[in-house]
This record gives structure tokens, sequence and C-alpha cells, in this order.
């Protein structure tokens, strides 16, 4: 045979065989695949979600290809995963420190105005930044009429009152706008201005509705947070106290340029945020993006100018009305919410994302669930309101593949933990075999 055509019948043979493995490899993957759907759809398909609403999305966000899809477009409740839009909404709208205080200074007084900061004296952060710059000054006059916003978000349920998931929203927070009670030899109470308004009685609700009245036992050894009630009054003589100093209200602010002072690092409170899934941070958060658009300090405001602008693509546009997840008119799509997390994926360093979401069996609200294989393989917000769990986030397979996913379940009426054990049952099939 002539040289040539030993060569062409060489390459020949080479390409057969490349194409035969192409075709087994790709034969292996749609068998992989094919093998995960059965399960999910054998999984989802069984009497214990018969009655209950599920969807699941599940993307390579590499490839783009789509590995799980069940109800991805449908609408659902999505509790705490609503702090997914919030995380997205902060990283994009506020600097690596925290806006604090926006002042004005005229004619020797110091004029400002709160930004929403939840940070200002609240007893995690134990950042002094704000105190310390007041205190500079002999002469403070507060305005707190930039608060465009009800105390409650629409669809919050009003008997949640004196529960600490639901402070009040407000310009110019304190201590957390909760009362921490310690107990123990003897009850201790923070801010220390509340201690004469806690009665030792032992009641269902810890809370007056309309007072700052609460219920504590001398009995108990717990620590407790209960939402305050709030005016400006109130704030006022809360800030004069932590100041040692008079501290004015008044209806209106100098025009002008405004100083803006800094505090503590984003990061360090949208971690706690995700962590804990705290909606008074991520309430507050919401305003005090809107902060850096306006001196107007609106939800709306900050929401709208996302999903005009950087969420302008979203396939199914969400009905949001809080920044924490806490009223159920919130719906969401499992595929907005892929969306959102392949954008924070795309927009960072992988190990900058991930810390800030909980890690299955280590941290946060999945401390107790998704343990790993021996390694951590879910990066995930979680959300539960009554009869509503979701999960959305990422997943480390054993391949060493990320996947990202959202898992939502509405209107189930099994324990909430029955619930998770099937949603970690399909995790898990899908982190060992894609």
């Amino acid at each position: 045979m002539h040289k040539t055509d030993q060569f062409f019948s060489k390459s020949i043979r080479i390409h057969g065989i490349f194409k035969a493995l192409v075709l087994l490899l790709l034969i292996g993957c749609g068998t992989t695949k094919n093998r995960i759907q059965k399960h999910v759809t054998t999984t989802i398909d069984s009497p214990f979600f018969k009655n209950q609403f599920t969807g699941l999305l599940v993307i390579d966000p590499i490839t783009k290809d789509t590995l799980i899809d069940c109800n991805s477009a449908r609408y659902f409740t999505p509790a705490s995963n609503t702090k997914i839009f919030t995380l997205f909404t902060t990283l994009q709208l506020l600097p690596n420190q925290i806006p604090t205080l926006k002042s004005i200074f005229k004619n020797d007084t110091l004029f400002i105005e709160g930004t929403g900061d939840p940070t200002l004296l609240h007893p995690y952060f134990n950042d002094s930044t704000t105190i310390e710059f007041l205190k500079g000054y002999k002469n403070i006059a507060l305005y707190l009429n930039n608060f465009h916003e009800e105390k409650y978000g629409p669809g919050w349920s009003w008997d949640d009152y004196p529960y600490y998931y639901q402070p009040e929203r407000t310009a110019f927070p304190l201590y957390g706008n909760v009362a921490t009670i310690f107990g123990g030899d003897s009850t201790q109470v923070l801010p220390k201005y509340f201690k004469e308004n806690v009665v030792n009685l032992d009641l269902s609700k810890n809370r007056e509705a309309e007072k700052n009245i609460f219920y504590y036992a001398s009995s108990r050894r717990d620590t407790t947070e209960i939402p305050y009630r709030i005016d400006s009054t109130l704030t006022r003589t809360l800030l004069e106290k932590a100041l040692n100093k008079k501290v004015a209200v008044v209806n209106k602010i100098p025009k002008g340029e405004k100083t803006i002072v800094y505090g503590m690092s984003t990061d360090s409170v949208l971690k706690r945020m995700m962590h804990q899934s705290d909606n008074f941070l991520a309430e507050q958060l919401m305003l005090l993006s809107t902060s850096t658009l306006t001196d107007t300090l609106n939800f709306a405001e900050a929401r709208d100018h996302i999903l005009e602008n950087q969420l302008a693509d979203l396939k199914q546009s969400p009905r949001w009305v809080d920044g924490s997840g806490l009223s159920r008119y919130n719906l969401f799509t499992p595929q907005s919410m892929v969306q959102v997390l392949q954008k924070l994926y795309e927009g960072m360093p992988q190990e900058h994302l991930f810390d800030f979401f909980p890690t299955g069996g280590v941290s946060g609200t999945l401390e107790d669930w998704y343990p790993g294989n021996p390694e951590p393989y879910i990066y995930a917000k979680t959300g539960s309101l009554g009869n509503n769990h979701c999960l959305s986030g990422y997943l480390i397979t054993k391949s060493g593949k990320t996947l990202i996913f959202s898992f939502m379940n509405n209107h189930f009426r099994h324990p909430s933990s029955e619930v998770k054990k099937r949603m970690q049952s399909i995790l898990e099939t899908i982190r060992d075999n894609y």
C-alpha cells in the first residue's frame, strides 16, 4: 500500500475510534442524566408529594445544560429564599463598607439622617463608628422623615409582633430594634432603658401589643429578643443615652451636599443575614440599598431599580414585596432563583460567594442537614414558613462539578423534617452520580 494510502487509512481508523469514544461518552452521560431524572421523577411522583406543590431546577452553569426541570416556571412562596434577591441587590448597590449615616453641618449644628443601617448599637456587631463620630459634635439634630414605609411589610402576620423575627423597620434602627433580655441570677436588659419595663410574669405573649411592656419570668435562664414599639421620642431618647448628650428631632434638614459616614464591612452583615436568616438585617439592607439611590428610604425604590436594570432579563418577573421573605405575598419561580444564583456565580470568585451561604452539615440553618461525604457539598439558603420549605443554592458533585439548583415545596401537611429527608435524598443522588 502506498504511504499516502496508509496514512489516510490510519487517520480514518483513529477518527472512527475517536467518534466511538465520544459516542460512548455521550451515551454514558445520557444514561447518568436519565438515571438521575428517573430517581427524581419517581420520588416526586410518590404518594408523599401527591397533595403538595413541588418545583426543582438543576443546571450546570458552565455547559448551561439543564439536568432536572420540574415545574421550574411556576410560582412558589419562597419564604427566606427571598434573601437571595436581597443579597444580590445589596452586592449591586452597596459599597464595601456600610453607609451608616448622612450628615450636613449648618450653624453650629450637625444635622443627621439615617440610612437604614442595621448595625448601630446592634449587640452582635459591636460597631461604634457612628457613636464615636457623633460624640465629636456638641449640637445634634436628628431627621427621621426620610422613611417612607410602613413599620411592617405587606402580608406580615399582625400577631407576630412580639417575636424576635419580626422587628419593625425604621430609618434609624438602634439595638437591632429589639430589647434583649438575659436570664440568670439577675435579669439584664439591653438597652438598659427598658429595665423597668420588664414584668416578672410568664405569659404566652411576651409583650403588650401597643406598649413597650415586656413579660419575662425571673426564673428563666435563656436569652430572648423582643421587638419594641418605635416612635421618634423613643429613638431620640435611646440615642441621647448612648451619646450622653441631648439630641433634637427636627422636621426639616438643610439643603446641600451631605457627608456619608461609613461603618463596618458590608460582607460581614450579609453573611450574618444569610447564615442566620436574619429578617431584620434583610429588611434594613434593602432600605440601606435605597439610600445609595435617593434620600428617601423605601423598599420599592431598590427593588424596582434592580428589576429594571440588573435583573431585566428574568424569565419570570417575581412578585417581590419584602426583603426577608416573611410575607406570603412573595412569589418567585425556581427559574428566577437559579438565574440570580448564576449571576452571583459569574460575578465573583466561588470561595467568596460560598462564604455567604450556609454550608450543609457545618453552619447556619444547614448545620443539621446535608452533611458532606466527607467534604461539604451544599452551599444554599433555606426558606421556611408554615407548610412551606425551599432550598436554593449550589451543589458540588463527587466529580467536582458545581451545579446550581432551586428546590421549592409549598402547601405540604407533613412535618417539614420529612420533606427535608426526601430533598436530601434527591440532592445526594445528584451529588453521587453527576
